[in-house]
């Protein structure tokens, strides 16, 4: 099975500029726990989810410090905590979304579209055609359901 053959093909998107307030309602409205981030050509730009959202009222983690001649040395780095803080921070999607996607397109597997979701540790993953444009999206239950018509 491949994925064109399981994915859903009813995405609901959001654009860059739709504010957290507005994302939040759509997740909720739609019962769905994230969403593709499109441009207006509809290319996927960015993956925002229900977690993004959950930063708006979490404490940044600092990093642990070190105190080394009177200087602060983060051990583990900043960027994380930066991460964090920009997330807390946002007023809209483009500012919360997460800019690396994990994409397949839609001659990709099933097996090898399982394998990237667990391994990247990831819910769902936009279906994108050649010309990589968004044409679907495969969840979780989406696998476990072709998974389950085949035993």
């Amino acid at each position: 099975m491949l994925a064109k053959d399981i994915m859903s093909k009813r995405v609901i998107t959001v654009f860059s500029d739709t504010s957290v307030e507005e994302l939040a309602g759509i997740l909720t409205g739609n019962n769905i726990s994230g969403a593709p981030v499109v441009d207006k050509e509809g290319h996927v730009i960015g993956i925002v989810t229900e977690k993004d959202i959950m930063y708006k009222n979490a404490e940044p983690k600092l990093p642990p410090v070190a105190d080394l001649l009177g200087a602060h040395i983060y051990l583990g780095g900043i960027k994380k905590y930066n991460e964090q803080l920009k997330k807390i921070l946002a007023k809209n999607v483009g500012e919360l979304m997460t800019k690396e996607v994990v994409t397949v397109d839609e001659d990709t597997d099933i097996r090898q579209i399982a394998e990237i979701m667990l391994t990247n540790n990831i819910n769902r993953v936009p279906v994108l055609d050649k010309s990589r444009k968004l044409r679907g999206i495969i969840g979780r239950t989406d696998i476990v359901r072709a998974i389950s018509k085949t035993l």
